[in-house]
């Protein structure tokens, strides 16, 4: 399957790029296997997000799924947020080629780890059920906004991976890129 229009659009084009130091809310979600790594942020007022920005290291579909997830969630109530899909995410885009669906569960993953530190931030109670599968992911919440450096967790996206990225996580280092302190990971090689 060719990239729709839309995904060309949102990688070239992507909307709502960059860091934001006054964030409520915070998430950060990797991907083992691929090295993707989103970090979404989010600014909340009277329960609807005002501001949303993200960055992300990652493919072209990574950069897309970020894009259009942030266009999804801004102006929305944080309630509704916590609902985004991935195959909303999809949808929005027009479709995404079967080996890269991963980024779009990594965009939904994003939204969630923001809106959960949001919450814990203001002690706002939440069903921890409803982030359940976040925490299969490599989620790096930013209990301190002012972090210069963010912790990597192992990469699990499923039950049968779960060993197979135990072991990569293992192996993985994290490296400061950018004076911004965009951090990425790398997985280093055998020789």
């Amino acid at each position: 399957m060719l990239y729709s229009e839309k995904v060309m659009d949102h990688f070239r084009n992507p909307r709502n790029v960059g860091e934001m130091p006054d964030a409520d809310g915070i998430g950060e979600v990797g991907n083992a296997k691929c090295g993707d790594i989103m970090r979404m942020y989010i600014k909340v007022k009277n329960n609807i997000i005002t501001d949303v920005k993200f960055m992300t290291f990652g493919c072209g579909s990574a950069i897309a799924t970020s894009s259009m997830a942030t266009e999804l969630i801004k102006g929305k109530p944080i309630e509704d947020a916590v609902k985004l899909s991935n195959k909303a995410v999809v949808e929005a885009l027009g479709g995404l080629p079967t080996h890269k669906l991963h980024c779009s569960v990594l965009a939904e993953e994003a939204v969630k780890a923001a809106v959960k530190d949001y919450y814990d931030k203001h002690n706002i109670s939440y069903n921890k059920k409803e982030y359940a599968a976040s925490e299969c992911a490599c989620v790096i919440e930013h209990k301190n906004a002012k972090s210069k450096q963010a912790k990597s967790a192992a990469c699990k996206t499923n039950k049968t991976d779960k060993k197979s990225s135990a072991t990569k996580s293992a192996k993985s280092k994290t490296t400061k890129t950018t004076s911004k302190s965009v951090t990425k990971t790398k997985t280093s090689k055998k020789a």
